[in-house]
């Protein structure tokens, strides 16, 4: 299954890492991915593939959600379809 993770909030040392350590931790491959500073903001879309995780979606989009939390950041997880979806209206 094709997923998008996107993060965002004020920039600081090791997000990407914290990011990809979790879904390593999570048996979730990354397949492409895209960051950004603005300022001060930092921006990051991943696809991925969730296929191989012991997880179902929700419970890790939740992981992701609390993970956010805990370094002080945005996460979301979204079915890739529902995300193109949103961005070709």
């Amino acid at each position: 299954m094709r997923a998008v993770v996107t993060v965002t909030g004020s920039d600081r040392r090791g997000i990407i890492a914290k990011v990809s350590g979790f879904l390593f931790e999570r048996n979730v491959n990354i397949e492409d991915i895209s960051q950004t500073i603005l300022g001060e903001q930092f921006a990051m879309i991943m696809m991925v593939d969730t296929s191989e995780s012991a997880l179902d979606f929700s419970e890790l989009g939740e992981q992701l959600e609390e993970m956010g939390r805990n370094i002080g950041m945005t996460v979301r997880l979204q079915h890739a379809d529902i995300f193109d979806a949103m961005h070709n209206i």
